[in-house]
Order: C-alpha cells, then sequence, then structure tokens
C-alpha cells in the first residue's frame, strides 16, 4: 500500500533516546510510516544521510531501532558512490523515505547530481512518503534557512520545490534561527511559508498543510507572511524584521497554530532478571581412608626356608 495522497512529513525530530537500546523511531518518524498504510508485511523505510555525509557509525543504530519498530530498514549511501545499483528501482519499492539532517546546501548538490531529485519526485506522486528532520525537512521545500555555510545562518531559496513556501527549523531551540527566517521572509528572499519548534512536525497531503503534530506537549508551529503594510491580524503576532527607520523595512506576521499531540513511542519491556541460581548442596565429606596393615619384614636369609635335593 501506499500513502492515499502524495504525502510529505516535514519535521524537527526523527529517532529519540531508547531506554535500553540506543535510540527508538520517535513519534514523528512513526507517524510517517503510518501514513504509508502498509498491512500484511513489515513497512519499509529507506534512511538518507547525505547531509551527514553518509556517517556509517549512525547505520547500526537506526536498523537497531527500525528492528524494534518491526520495520525493514535500508540505507542510500552516496559516499564514496551509490551503494544501491537501480537507485530508482529501490526508491519507488519504499513506503517511507526519512532523510536526516546536517547540510542543505550539501544534501542538494550531491541528490541533483545523481539524479535523485526526479526519482524522489515521481516516489511523491506515487504514494511514497516522504520525510524528514531538519535539513530532511528544509529540502522538500521552496526554500529556509540553513547553517550548511557555517557558522551563520543563510537563506537558500533553491530547494527541491516540491512543497511551495519556505520553512524555518529549531524555531524554539536556536535563537538565531527566528529573526533571520524572519527577515529573509520579509524581504522576499524566501517566499511565506512555516516554522516548527524542537518536536513538531507539518503534514502535508498533495501541496497543502493537512495538521501540525508534535510528540512534545507545549510546542508549536508557525505560518510566516510578509506583512508590507502593517496591517493588524488580530488574532497573530507581528514581528518586526530588518530596520524599522527605514522606509523599505516590512514585519512578519507569525500565526500560532497548536499542534496535534501524538501518542508516545510504546515501551520496550525491559529483559527479564534471570532467576539466581539455586546453591548447590555443600559436598559430603568422603571417609577417611584406611591405614594400610604395615608391609612384613622381608625374610632374612637365616630364615629362607631349605629344600632337599631328591
Amino acid at each position: 500500500m501506499t500513502a492515499a495522497a502524495p504525502t510529505i512529513v516535514a519535521t524537527c525530530g526523527g529517532l529519540n533516546p531508547g531506554t535500553w537500546t540506543d535510540a527508538v523511531y520517535g513519534p514523528l518518524l512513526l507517524h510517517a510510516i503510518e501514513l504509508a498504510d502498509v498491512t500484511g508485511r513489515r513497512p519499509r523505510v529507506a534512511h538518507l544521510n547525505t547531509a551527514g555525509g553518509d556517517q556509517r557509525s549512525i547505520e547500526g543504530t537506526e536498523l537497531e531501532a527500525a528492528r524494534q519498530a518491526g520495520v525493514e530498514a535500508s540505507h542510500v549511501r552516496f559516499f564514496p558512490h551509490p551503494n544501491v545499483e537501480n537507485l530508482r528501482e529501490h526508491i519507488l519499492t519504499r513506503d517511507v523515505i526519512w532523510v536526516s539532517g546536517g547540510s542543505l546546501v550539501n544534501l542538494l548538490a550531491v541528490w541533483r547530481a545523481h539524479g535523485l531529485d526526479a526519482i524522489l519526485r515521481e516516489a511523491w506522486e506515487r504514494g511514497v512518503v516522504l520525510a524528514g528532520g531538519s535539513a530532511g525537512a528544509l529540502c522538500w521545500h521552496s526554500g529556509g534557512t540553513t547553517s550548511s555555510y557555517g557558522p551563520g545562518l543563510d537563506a537558500v531559496a533553491d530547494g527541491l520545490g516540491f512543497l511551495p513556501g519556505s520553512l524555518g527549523v529549531h524555531y524554539d531551540s536556536d535563537p538565531n534561527r527566528r529573526p533571520v527566517h524572519e527577515a529573509a521572509v520579509a524581504s522576499g528572499a524566501l517566499p511565506p511559508g512555516f516554522a516548527v519548534d524542537e518536536g513538531v512536525g507539518l503534514v502535508y497531503a498533495g501541496t497543502g498543510l493537512v495538521e501540525a503534530v508534535t510528540e512534545r506537549a507545549g510546542q508549536y508551529a508557525w505560518r510566516i507572511e510578509a506583512d508590507g503594510d502593517g496591517g493588524d491580524r488580530g488574532d497573530v503576532d507581528r514581528a518586526d524584521a530588518g530596520d524599522s527607520g527605514s522606509p523599505t523595512a516590512r514585519s512578519v506576521i507569525e500565526t500560532r497554530l497548536t499542534p496535534r499531540l501524538l501518542p508516545p513511542v510504546p515501551s520496550l519491556p525491559a529483559p527479564q532478571s534471570l532467576p539466581a541460581p539455586q546453591s548447590l548442596p555443600a559436598p559430603q565429606s568422603l571417609p577417611a581412608p584406611q591405614s594400610l596393615p604395615a608391609p612384613q619384614s622381608p625374610l632374612h636369609p637365616t630364615d629362607r626356608p631349605t629344600f632337599e635335593e631328591a
């Protein structure tokens, strides 16, 4: 089965710390799998860690988390070269593509060099759920703000463009994200769009937002729009962007969206303790060995019997 409509889940989430395993699939990742509507077999999830340089060290953790979730997981790598012989076939036969965070700029360059951008669009149109966190959420949009060039933040306006509009991530955890992103929207460097706090995801059907979801209470999504005339929007917040004394200064309208709280990840049973070994009975004492009779003295030559000759 595939999703009922082309579906994208753009998040600030993914794997969460485990209790007695290193990590587990978090509620946002599990929700993306749920939207794929797989029945009768294990869901197939392809992990793409291109933005992080395809580090092998994380793959074991992801595979263990997938096993715990009952998922058939694979990895698509591009360093030093693609590890999948038929990239299109592999992508089109997955139920969910999960893209991890890192460098948005590097991700886009590598994907385009290998033609993955076109393959992903085809997969999306066929009902494969596209999802990811951080750079793995930004990439589906027209653009967003990223630290790809480091150490500051920059607006990148050449995303894949499956979704119109921009996205801002880590809105509550990085104090620099909000002002930089809103300034980019206010100036027209980025189109209007959305932003998400940590643990929040946006679910799109086609190119329209269906709902915002979260794995943490008290977190929000935000609709970000430029407000060139500074008009009053009533139930929303206005934030100044840029120099308020400039005749071209514009403000940004933030509309707070309250996401639906997803159910927590079911706790895995802790391994049962082995029963304490039973005490072995104390060994019985062996009877003391009996003393052997003292050896008889050897015969003295004079004591030897004599024999008469016949």
